[in-house]
């Protein structure tokens, strides 16, 4: 019995001369007028882009913060079953016999800095503060924020940012493009990834649209990213010079100014362009080995003056609770709590001053002290007993204001980065089984990632537990918090090295990621040809400083990320649709290949 052979005959039409040689016009025009459109909106009504990009944001976590963390548990598994089946896992990504194009270091010194290398230097030290203030055990009042109690539920949820679950993401991309490109001889390009499903639909309009929406997460996604980078090299710059015009001194805490922000963009972008003019095989593989090599020498310096029993204590036991909830993590999906849900929760005492307490009661960024404080006349003057039982009806509130400003927000960065991380660990991958595939690009990483946080992060948070650092980590911004927590480690000629070395490590981890972005959307744009012009890698590089600049500029001073972040997400959902079909088009891909290697159908 044999089989139909599946669908291979991918046409993307290319030009064939001019400007866009070798590019699909149809791509390149339809990205760009998108780009375009966005920093000229940004720029020209800098206040309606940022209104109206938070509101529709805020709108779009209401209806759709359960579907990106199910849909995110949902990649989790699929891959596990994908790796564990002995008929799938054991498939060769390239001909048989074929070896793998690069070095294990180098490949997963290139899938670690393309992957999450700026998010580990920004967040290494600030994710796992964060959590260990606020997390949904600790706003259902189970603990206290900032304690030795609330330290495991804070790094349960730290591992599940920077985990199984992240990675997955980039893997589900990354499987299905390296999946048909090596066994298939398809075009390395998003498209592909549902030829199993729409078969020659692809071949139109209906393909254009799938490699937009993925050259559009790209950039958004690079482009936060970018934007969290820059801003902790300004303030790494700001601690090894002092240079007060790169700083906002204004607040309670130095932070980047927009200004310091735009030159360091300036700076880091021409940077990658360089690098990516230079190709994958030098630019991106030495300056991921350099990654590599400079985050293991930060690592030891937090070994040896930190507090690494400690951490390895917290790897240990946060490791196993992750493990325990894994489950519950995955698809534990909260909605919008309605006023009128809240009032019949509330007890019979409360319910007449409903609307004065269910802002306070739904608000996750508060405390029940905070509620009880800022209450005003007879509500105020509520029983404590009836101000802790309206604070408990607003519980799923809460739950849902936390998840979809920290997890949600997290799943739809993956999301929006995948095509590019994704894209870029199927171009190194060549010639790797999928099983190898998946436990080196999903597991192994995690393991790394998850020692950092617990490395990195727990020493800071030992040093606010044993008040030596008497709140000033706690208290740092975000994108300070590592230099501060060197500063409390460390002191003299040492200090200021490591910190020179940081900065050295920021930048080279931003110039990859910016380069393997622009070196990605070129990939799709040409239809899979990684032979690219370099013209086209110069005018995409400048095409995204210029979203990221706009995007800083139309935030404004105060909160320069923010326009980024919410159109990041905003441009993560179409594209996590797509993610979603893909599963279901490697499913079919990987049964009816296997129904044909069975009955001794010719090799795909």
């Amino acid at each position: 019995m044999s089989m139909k052979d599946p669908f291979t005959d991918l046409e993307i039409k290319r030009s064939t001369g001019g400007f866009y040689e070798g590019h699909s016009v149809e791509i390149a025009l339809l990205s760009k007028s998108i780009m375009v459109a966005l920093v000229i909106w940004a720029l020209v009504w800098p206040a309606n882009a940022n209104g109206v990009l938070g509101s529709l944001n805020s709108r779009l976590l209401e209806d759709f913060n359960a579907f990106y963390i199910i849909i995110v548990g949902f990649f989790a598994f699929f891959l596990f079953v994908v790796a564990a089946l002995p008929q799938t896992g054991k498939r060769l990504m390239g001909t048989e016999g074929e070896k793998p194009e690069f070095s294990d270091f180098s490949w997963f010194s290139m899938m670690f800095g393309a992957g999450l290398g700026v998010g580990l230097m920004v967040f290494a030290t600030a994710e796992p503060l964060g959590l260990w203030g606020s997390n949904p055990v600790v706003i259902a009042g189970e603990v206290i924020g900032n304690t030795e109690d609330a330290l495991q539920s804070g790094y349960r949820y730290t591992f599940l940012h920077y985990g199984f679950h992240a990675w997955a993401i980039y893997v589900v991309t990354g499987l299905s493009l390296a999946y048909y490109a090596y066994t298939r001889n398809m075009p390395l390009t998003i498209r592909t990834a549902l030829t199993p499903l729409f078969g020659k639909l692809m071949n139109g309009f209906l393909g254009h649209v799938v490699d937009v929406l993925g050259v559009v997460a790209t950039i958004l996604g690079v482009s936060v990213t970018i934007g969290f980078g820059i801003s902790q090299f300004i303030d790494g710059l700001y601690a090894i010079t002092g240079m007060q015009w790169i700083m906002d001194l204004s607040g309670d805490v130095p932070t980047p100014s927009t200004v310091g922000l735009l030159a360091g963009l300036i700076v880091i972008m021409g940077l990658s362009i360089v690098s990516a003019v230079s190709g994958v095989g030098r630019g991106v593989k030495y300056l991921s080995n350099l990654n590599l090599v400079l985050s293991l020498v930060l690592l030891l310096v937090f070994v040896v003056f930190g507090s690494f029993l400690f951490a390895m204590t917290t790897y240990a036991t946060a490791f196993v609770d992750y493990i325990l909830h894994f489950v519950s993590l995955s698809f534990g999906a909260f909605n919008p709590q309605s006023a009128a849900a809240f009032d019949a929760a509330l007890p019979s005492e409360a319910a007449p001053f409903a609307d004065a307490l269910y802002a306070g009661a739904t608000n996750p960024w508060g405390s029940f002290d905070g509620f009880r404080s800022g209450l005003e006349g007879d509500a105020a003057a509520l029983p404590e007993s009836v101000l802790a039982s309206a604070y408990a009806a607003g519980d799923p509130g809460r739950q849902f204001g936390w998840q979809a400003g920290w997890t949600t927000f997290y799943w739809a960065w993956w999301i929006a980065f995948s095509p590019f991380v994704g894209l870029f660990l199927a171009r190194i991958s060549k010639g790797r089984s999928v099983r190898e595939f998946i436990i080196g690009c999903v597991f192994a990483p995690a393991l790394v990632c998850f020692a950092w946080m617990t490395i990195l992060g727990g020493t800071a948070i030992d040093l606010e537990l044993n008040g030596t650092a008497e709140g000033a980590i706690v208290g740092a911004s975000n994108t300070a918090k590592l230099f501060v927590t060197l500063q409390e480690m460390i002191s003299g000629g040492l200090l200021s090295g490591i910190t020179v070395m940081c900065v050295v490590l920021i930048m080279t981890f931003l110039v990859t990621s910016a380069d393997s972005g622009i070196l990605v959307m070129n990939t799709i744009m040409s239809g899979g040809d990684q032979n690219i012009g370099n013209k086209h890698k110069i005018i995409w590089g400048m095409i995204l400083t210029a979203v990221i600049g706009a995007l800083i500029l139309a935030a404004g001073e105060n909160n320069p990320m923010d326009a980024l972040r919410n159109a990041m997400i905003i441009g993560a959902l179409p594209f996590t649709v797509v993610m979603g079909l893909m599963c279901v088009a490697l499913a079919k891909a990987l049964y009816r290949d296997g129904l044909r290697q069975k009955h001794a159908a010719p090799a795909e």
